[in-house]
């Protein structure tokens, strides 16, 4: 059984490290920014925190504790997806949208009390969404010059 404390600790670890990632998102002018990315993450966390409650409150019976896992991947999945937009010959919020399906994986971490696991990985998250657009648009623009 998980203690208060911890159960406290699990959500607002998740709602931060949402939020982090949702901060650099409203930096970049995206739609989806800190909250979204705070819910999302914590979100994951109390489901996962919640199958864990039942599988203990229900221990010797037929449950699966990964099926809310599972269901949580699919889920975001459809939310994503809702988010990408195509327009002409541009896909847009594609970056956003995986965003939001690893924060939901972060939350996840947190939420079965993988601590380690989801910081570094919000820290790499942090990195992709900004250090490497910057490397990308180089990347981008020595190829459109090539093309002039």
């Amino acid at each position: 059984m998980i203690e208060d404390y911890e159960f406290i600790l699990r959500l607002v670890l998740a709602l931060f490290l949402g939020a982090i990632l949702g901060i650099e998102r409203v930096h970049a002018g995206k739609m989806a920014g800190l909250r979204t990315f705070a819910l999302v993450s914590m979100g994951s966390a109390l489901f996962i925190i919640i199958s864990e409650q039942i599988v203990f409150k229900y221990t010797g019976q037929r449950i699966n504790p990964l099926r809310i896992a599972a269901s949580l991947v699919s889920g975001i999945g459809f939310l994503g997806a809702g988010m990408i937009l195509f327009q002409k010959d541009h896909i847009a919020n594609l970056t956003t949208a995986a965003g939001i399906w690893v924060s939901a994986g972060i939350g996840m971490a947190v939420g079965y009390g993988l601590y380690m696991e989801s910081i570094v990985s919000t820290i790499l998250v942090a990195f992709t969404f900004t250090f490497m657009w910057t490397i990308e648009h180089k990347i981008k623009s020595r190829i459109n010059k090539r093309k002039d």
